[in-house]
């Protein structure tokens, strides 16, 4: 998990940050994971005049109904990213290996690979009952009945007994299906927002799904790890100090599994999708597409020698951030920093991941977005050396009360600038999607483009993770004859009186290793990728799709 992350978000690989005044055609998509149904290129089409004029004509006030109820719906689905995102950091806390970490990874892995049931999503559904209620109502039933199932397993799960730690695997396959559900709900939501509202307001869709994401997520991840934390309770919210913080996790998805099941009943039986007597003639029209059709589109748009490039190039650009990305934060919370102190960081950077991507759309709006994504990607890599600096500057400053006022400055600027550099390769990237995608089949398009990137950034990740336990190097102390190169040998050190320290940190190794691979990159496939901005818009046209 990366710093940034830890701080704000999530496997992050959650949530999708929110997107300025970007073209309309990179705001309707689902940035990073998109999902959307192939309705959405329809939209899309429609031409800025008329956007204009509608957006004059229709008051926003006669659908606040359905403007609430889409922020509602995108906030449902943030809490579960948010606990996902925070189970990590409370594993990390109790000495969990970086190979458990990487298991548990997985768990951020649907957002980027819903692309394959997308079109399931889009296509089979119960006419009567609704095109997205078919798939909305009983996925969150599902979630509410595993968040509740959960509820009374899950801190025995992660509760450490002698020599046994937290049950990683169960953890990660339960976390895992909540995941899968929350990809699927986003999958249905997204494509009833597009409908729910009139072409005037549809760009309020946008809106819900970055406020409702970010809000939700800070429920799940934030708040859940204040509250959970027994030093944070005990400093901030209580007179008398106690062992357990104000809540568990057990409480947290026991309380969220009941909101999730009443919730879905009100939606199910009062909104209705289908059938409205009265409904305006503004409100867009689905158009509908087969199940087969749709996944032949997407085999016709990877097989051009263009968007295969590009494709391969998204898969590997992010190979140099994966050792500062995945295993930052969890670095800093085995150095002793609180985990839900380094959670709050996400409060004052809320402001800047707003106003980040608005300053950023003006450099990228031009003929040649991806040059942005060249200038930064360099940045970013010095970025992960600061980054592995930073972890190894921790102990030092870190005491019995807690590390000093300027340390959390320090973290908090050195995530700020990180996220300068990380917005202006995103906002590139999803400019130079809206620039290149064949708006004959837009959605279907952006929805690949998209999907691949976030797939870039999540399997470096994993491996990452999975690395850091073989690249460190350990040594018994105490005890000759015997070595710490496992956990059964570390036990044996430690019963013959030793202790095992660690001589090589597989996260610095990692570190140059990525950066050194991230160097190259940008030599090599960094220009390759900037001339794509070159080749002719017929290059990227799928002729055989029309």
């Amino acid at each position: 998990m990366d710093l940034s992350e830890t701080i704000a978000h999530m496997n992050g690989r959650q949530r999708k940050p929110a997107v300025g005044t970007m073209d309309m055609s990179v705001q309707g998509v689902d940035p990073p994971d998109a999902g959307v149904a192939d309705e959405e290129g329809a939209l899309l089409r429609v031409s800025d005049s008329e956007d204009m004029r509608l957006r004059a004509r229709v008051d926003v006030r006669g659908e606040l109904g359905s403007v609430s109820l889409l922020l509602f719906l995108y906030i449902l689905q943030g809490v579960p990213l948010g606990l996902a995102g925070s189970i990590p950091l409370i594993m990390q806390s109790k000495n969990v290996s970086y190979k458990d970490q990487a298991y548990f990874s997985f768990v951020f892995w649907p957002f980027s690979l819903k692309l394959l049931w997308a079109p399931l999503v889009d296509s089979l559904y119960v006419r009567r009952f609704g095109r997205r209620k078919s798939w909305l109502v009983p996925t969150q039933y599902l979630l509410g009945l595993f968040m509740l199932g959960l509820s009374f397993t899950a801190d025995s799960l992660l509760r450490t007994d002698g020599q046994k730690g937290p049950d990683v695997v169960t953890l990660t396959a339960v976390f895992f299906l909540l995941a899968f559900l929350a990809a699927t709900q986003d999958i249905a939501v997204d494509g009833w927002a597009l409908t729910m509202l009139s072409r005037g307001n549809v760009g309020y869709a946008s809106t819900c799904n970055s406020v409702g994401q970010t809000a939700g997520y800070f429920l799940g991840n934030v708040l859940f790890l204040s509250l959970e934390s027994a030093d944070f309770c005990n400093k901030y919210l209580r007179f008398e100090p106690q062992e357990q913080g104000i809540v568990t996790l057990s409480d947290f998805l026991f309380f969220w599994g009941i909101i999730f099941m009443v919730s879905t009943t009100l939606v199910a039986f009062i909104k209705k999708e289908n059938g409205a007597p009265h409904r305006s003639k503004r409100r867009p029209k689905e158009e509908t597409q087969g199940v087969m059709e749709t996944y032949r589109l997407l085999f016709q748009i990877i097989k051009m020698p263009t968007v295969f490039t590009f494709c391969c190039l998204l898969l590997t650009s992010k190979i140099g951030f994966s050792a500062a990305d995945a295993v930052t934060g969890l670095k800093l919370v085995e150095a002793g920093v609180p985990k839900a102190e380094l959670a709050l960081l996400a409060v004052p950077m809320v402001p800047l991941q707003i106003l980040l991507p608005l300053v950023i759309s003006k450099y990228t709006a031009g003929p040649r977005p991806l040059d942005v994504f060249y200038k930064a990607f360099p940045f970013r890599l010095l970025i992960g050396l600061e980054y592995a600096l930073l972890v190894w500057w921790t102990p030092s400053v870190g005491h019995k009360e807690g590390f000093p006022v300027y340390y959390y400055a320090v973290v908090l600027l050195s995530y700020a600038v990180h996220q300068v550099a990380v917005y202006s390769m995103y906002v590139a990237c999803m400019a130079f999607h809206a620039k290149v995608s064949d708006p004959v089949i837009g959605g279907t398009y952006m929805t690949l483009l998209n999907t691949v990137t976030n797939l870039g950034g999540n399997w470096p990740s994993t491996l990452a993770l999975w690395l850091v336990d073989p690249l460190t190097q350990k040594q018994c102390q105490g005890a000759p004859g015997q070595i710490c190169s496992s956990a059964e040998e570390a036990g044996l050190c430690v019963k013959e009186g030793g202790v095992c320290v660690t001589a090589l940190d597989g996260y610095y190794v990692e570190s140059l290793v990525c950066v050194l691979i991230g160097l190259c990159w940008w030599i090599f496939f960094g220009k390759k990728m900037k001339r794509l901005q070159e080749e002719s818009p017929s290059s990227w046209h799928c002729r055989s799709c029309k």
